[in-house]
């Protein structure tokens, strides 16, 4: 039986190959943050340029260049950590759909803040944040595999204190992102929920060798679909098969041959 938390094997060069796989996007996409908040504080621009502006035709570019302006850098430093892990963990254990699921999260959560957020310029990668840590936590739900139900305690144990980040009127905090990527995340997690990895299939589920087991019924199971006809029908023929039996192990007096 292969591990819980292995990848495609056993082998331990195909699990550290897969491991280090997982960590190219996430430090590939904190670095340009990086870049970009080292090149805007270089030249003294205003990050709130690239924010969302809700309802506001110029604020639509914020969708995609909110998450990664951010307002200062003690702001890029507490979103760096949370979005590097757990951007790893969605690419590590849900191969076929973690990039797709990472950018629906990015997108839809851009897109619902354009929509219903307050009128404030809204920039980082907390709704982002937010909605991986959904994803993950809503995939044991969905999902029900033991692996996804462990990730899932693990987040929601880690990351639990995050949920005062989703409480309104917070002054300087777009609690709104945080609300909005939650419920991004959830709906992700959804979406993805019937594309399972190759090792949370059944052969990992906890209750499918209960759901396997022929069970055992004290009553024939058709026993109510029968009519009263037919149930008379079946007593009688099993009637009739008795009597051949019975015939047969015990034949009747007078066919015997008799002597005297």
């Amino acid at each position: 039986m292969r591990a819980l938390f292995d990848s495609e094997s056993d082998s331990l060069g195909l699990t550290q190959r897969h491991f280090y796989d997982s960590l190219r996007f996430p430090l590939a996409a904190v670095g340009f943050i990086w870049l970009i908040h080292s090149y805007l504080t270089l030249v003294g621009a205003d990050p709130g340029w690239y924010g969302i502006m809700p309802r506001r035709l110029w604020g639509l570019r914020g969708i995609v260049t909110a998450p990664l302006v951010h307002g200062s850098w003690g702001h890029l430093a507490s979103n760096t950590f949370p979005l590097l892990v757990l951007t790893a963990l969605t690419l590590y254990f849900y191969r076929k759909v973690s990039m797709r699921a990472f950018w629906m999260i990015y997108f839809l959560t851009g897109i619902s803040v354009w929509l219903l957020a307050r009128p404030v310029l809204h920039i980082g990668a907390s709704g982002v944040v937010y909605g991986l840590v959904a994803f993950i936590f809503w995939n044991g739900i969905f999902r029900r595999s033991l692996r996804s139900i462990i990730l899932a305690l693990i987040v929601m144990i880690f990351y639990s204190g995050m949920f005062l980040g989703i409480l309104p009127d917070q002054d300087g905090i777009s609690w709104e992102s945080h609300l909005l990527g939650s419920l991004a995340g959830i709906f992700t997690s959804f979406w993805f929920k019937g594309e399972l990895e190759d090792d949370e299939l059944e052969r990992h589920d906890p209750f499918a060798e209960e759901r396997n087991q022929e069970k055992t019924f004290f009553l024939p199971r058709d026993i109510f679909e029968k009519t009263k006809a037919q149930r008379a029908l079946e007593a009688e023929e099993e009637a009739r098969l008795r009597a051949q039996q019975n015939d047969t192990f015990f034949p009747p007096f007078w066919n015997q041959d008799r002597t005297w």
